[in-house]
């Protein structure tokens, strides 16, 4: 266990004032489970800008189709910011990994341009990588809206990655995005997001992040700073799902868009109750099994995190119980409402 922080609530942008005030005093009285914070706060990343060396295919089942496997290729790309491209689609244009492209966080993120076909589901756990690796320029290539599973999470996208295509530098310096100022967003559940701005010569992320959730899982934090490091140990960590969502996925969920994870297996996601554990969970500290926090910090939070364009993103996130769309609509108001700058390192 840490200190305990303490941060500036600041402007508030979406939500009340009054119980994000009120919420936050449940978080300050929730202890940090697991804390991994970097020596100092410059950027754990070169001043230049990165991006892949070469082509790398992952194959896993599909998430919603389940019966077909699917493949995404990580590729080099000439232009900044991460892209994706339909192959099945080929009238079609990139999207560019966006906020503006955001079609919908309400149940996982998917992002869109053009046609309505032009489309990739579940992206939050691809988008990711970009700020938790910090690789600035990629090509995503698939011939689906449907993304893969892997029994080990993201592990897999990582290792492509980082292994079989190779992060490499390039000439063009690197550019980061922070708040202007403390800001507040908070929703309809007692949740919120707290936003602060990089101190001069601070280049990096922080994250502290709190769940609560009225089964097994409990009330989880953590606090640590973005590196490659940090974000390898925790992509092992698996979407999670009670055990009645599990069910409905494979009986009247299959009816349904929203609800038509059909490629869910008791080894790729983690599956919960009131009272334990339907699957073997990970990340065992002090008695409890910290997965759905480091999911929730690194491949959700980091993932919206990463819709602000060509730019890595820096300064302090806090978060509390908050959620995709959360998420989502505060990186929004951040641009409706000007409360972002572009620093240099």
């Amino acid at each position: 266990m840490t200190d305990m922080p303490e941060y500036k609530i600041g402007r508030t942008v979406i939500g009340d004032a009054k119980a994000i005030a009120a919420a936050y005093e449940r978080f300050r009285e929730q202890k940090i489970d697991e804390t991994r914070l970097a020596a100092d706060r410059s950027c754990p990343f070169p001043g230049r800008r990165r991006g892949l060396g070469g082509e790398a295919p992952v194959t896993g089942v599909g998430t919603f189709k389940g019966s077909e496997r699917q493949t995404i290729t990580f590729a080099p790309s000439d232009r900044p910011g991460w892209w994706i491209r339909r192959m099945d689609h080929p009238e079609q244009l990139d999207t560019k990994v966006d906020i503006a492209n955001l079609w919908t966080s309400a149940q996982n993120l998917v992002l869109r341009s053009g046609s309505p076909h032009n489309y990739l589901r579940m992206v939050e756990h691809i988008i990711a990588l970009k700020l938790g690796l910090g690789v600035d320029d990629v090509l995503i290539k698939v011939k689906s809206g449907d993304p893969p599973l892997f029994d080990r999470s993201s592990m897999p996208l990582v290792e492509a990655i980082e292994g079989a295509a190779g992060i490499v530098e390039t000439d063009a310096p690197a550019t980061y995005v922070t708040v202007k100022e403390p800001v507040a967003f908070g929703g309809r559940r007692g949740d919120f997001l707290l936003m602060l701005p990089a101190e001069k010569g601070e280049l990096n992320l922080r994250i502290d992040c709190a769940i609560s959730w009225n089964t097994v899982i409990g009330n989880q934090r953590i606090l640590f700073d973005s590196t490659p490091e940090t974000f390898r140990y925790a992509s092992l960590a698996r979407t999670n799902a009670t055990h009645r969502q599990y069910i409905l996925a494979k009986t009247i969920g299959r009816l349904f868009a929203a609800t038509r994870n059909l490629g869910y297996n008791k080894k790729n996601i983690l599956i919960h109750g009131p009272r334990g554990y339907y699957t073997e969970p990970r990340f065992p500290v002090d008695g409890k099994f910290l997965e759905p926090v480091w999911h929730r910090a690194t491949l959700d939070l980091m993932a919206a995190l990463a819709l602000t364009g060509e730019h890595r993103f820096a300064g302090t996130v806090v978060s509390y119980r908050a959620g995709h769309t959360l998420d989502c609509d505060a990186v929004r108001a951040l641009y409706r409402n000007d409360l972002l700058e572009v620093i240099h390192a």
